[in-house]
């Protein structure tokens, strides 16, 4: 069983898939020309994990995750670069693609794009305007948000901020200010596709319920996305499709829950260009860990805001430093094979996740499994059992991938750029010989400049060890 907090409800409740052999979930993917921000690599990580959870208790869960590959800011892009809109668009989102799985994001099992649903798009237009909920105009199409009875339930706005919130463009042509573009006309140079309106493009809401509507059929049972998408997107994502299949007077036909993702801010302040606190998650794989990353975006719960900074990163970083110890470097866990087949997940950090991805409370468990594997009295058979927990419940939460300990523990030294693997050997033996001819200041000072850097040295029958704090 696993608890969801339901944006529609607007309460934590008990999810009961449609299907509970085959469970449907669809989130808002990306707009796919320049990089991705942090904060939209937060959805895609928390999705994913989601989509893991549930695989664990239903035989069958499918994931779609939408490409929007026309928008007018790609058709900026374009102006501004010279270079074809196509081009543009496969970059990115092979870059976008790339990044995410650095991340641990697996594949989702559908990835539609845009571009590929415009026939969907424009039937479910012409369905609208049969049924009285949208109108051409000028070239345009255009949803008439009064027709719709049920229109604000998933945002809960009034009319005033309906309008507001939408920053609706004054045009002559609408029925209502707060009427929204489905189809709109393309001009000669801009990208655009034949219709019974003419030569136009769509507009972004459409996309998402057509391209979940074909994959996933309707109703299907989560849908989600980050928090800014609630409104209008969302809202208007239900208004077109329920609309259109004559349930106005029930969103729920759309998607049964709706999941949200909070805001990331970063060091305190919003995300910006103009403030210059910017993070794409390329920038960020290029001198981070992608597990690091991916870890330091489930350290909050998912509903709430995360804030970004170096502190966040450096505590993630020592926590999977201490996660890693007993696997790479431990030498009762180390040489110990566990096939995967005998994987297991931590029942506390799965009935965690299960009560709606309580992930800070999940991590708070696998810290406890993680010291567990430190006590000196595990016989072979609890080593071999903690090791398939530990490998098991990091599979599941997308960290614990690095194979040996050089995958994990080399790429962390030289990231940092202080110090590397082999100084910080020849430092342990500078120790080592120091303490031999009983020069113990040498020996405390060597300790003290490693200890700076964030190494301890454990002294062991075997010899003196170090590790990251």
């Amino acid at each position: 069983m696993i608890k969801l907090y339901n944006s529609l409800a607007r309460e934590k409740q008990i999810f009961e898939p449609i299907d509970p052999h085959h469970v449907r979930v669809y989130a808002c993917g990306p707009t796919v020309y320049n990089y991705a921000h942090i904060g939209n690599a937060r959805m895609a990580v928390v999705f994913d994990l989601l989509v893991r959870v549930l695989r664990e208790i239903y035989p069958e869960v499918t994931y779609a995750s939408n490409i929007t590959d026309i928008d007018d800011k790609i058709m900026e892009a374009a102006c501004e670069t010279g270079d074809k809109i196509e081009n543009i668009t496969r970059k990115y989102e092979k870059i976008y693609n790339d990044d995410m799985a650095s991340l641990g994001v697996l594949a989702p099992d559908v990835q539609p794009r845009a571009t590929d649903h415009i026939p969907e798009m424009i039937r479910l237009m012409e369905r609208l305007i049969a049924r009285g909920h949208a109108y051409a105009a000028e070239g345009h199409v255009l949803f008439h948000v009064p027709s719709d009875p049920s229109y604000g339930a998933l945002s809960g706005r009034s009319r005033d901020e309906q309008i507001a919130g939408a920053r609706v463009d004054v045009a002559p042509f609408k029925k209502d200010p707060a009427d929204f573009v489905l189809w709109k006309p393309s001009t000669g140079d801009q990208p655009g596709w034949d219709s019974p309106w003419g030569y136009g493009r769509p507009g972004w809401h459409i996309e998402c319920s057509a391209m979940a509507e074909k994959h996933l059929g309707l109703p299907f049972d989560i849908h989600g996305g980050g928090a800014d998408l609630k409104f209008p997107h969302h809202e208007n994502e239900i208004a077109q499709s329920c609309c259109a299949h004559g349930h106005e007077t029930r969103p729920e036909e759309f998607a049964r829950y709706w999941v949200h993702n909070g805001f990331l801010t970063v060091e305190g302040e919003k995300m910006s260009k103009s403030l210059g606190n910017f993070k794409t998650a390329h920038e960020l794989l290029e001198r981070h860990k992608g597990e690091v990353l991916r870890l330091c975006l489930l350290s909050a719960h998912y509903r709430q805001p995360l804030d970004w900074s170096e502190a966040l990163l450096e505590q993630n970083r020592k926590a999977l430093d201490k996660f890693y110890d007993p696997l790479l470097r431990s030498e009762k866990f180390a040489t110990v094979h566990v096939p995967e087949k005998d994987w297991k997940i931590y029942p506390p950090v799965f009935d965690a996740l299960c009560d709606d991805l309580n992930t800070p409370l999940a991590i708070s468990k696998m810290h406890e499994l993680s010291k567990q594997s430190w006590r000196t009295d595990l016989s072979d058979d609890e080593i071999y059992d903690t090791k398939a927990l530990l490998l098991g419940t990091g599979k599941l939460l997308g960290i614990l991938q690095a194979k040996n300990k050089e995958d994990w523990f080399e790429a962390r030294v030289t990231r940092s750029g202080e110090i590397s693997r082999d100084d910080i050997d020849a430092l342990v033996a500078k120790r080592q010989e120091a303490k031999k001819a009983k020069d113990f200041a040498t020996a405390d000072a060597i300790r003290k400049d490693l200890d700076e850097k964030g190494i301890v040295i454990e002294d062991t029958p075997q010899g003196p060890q170090w590790k990251w704090k």
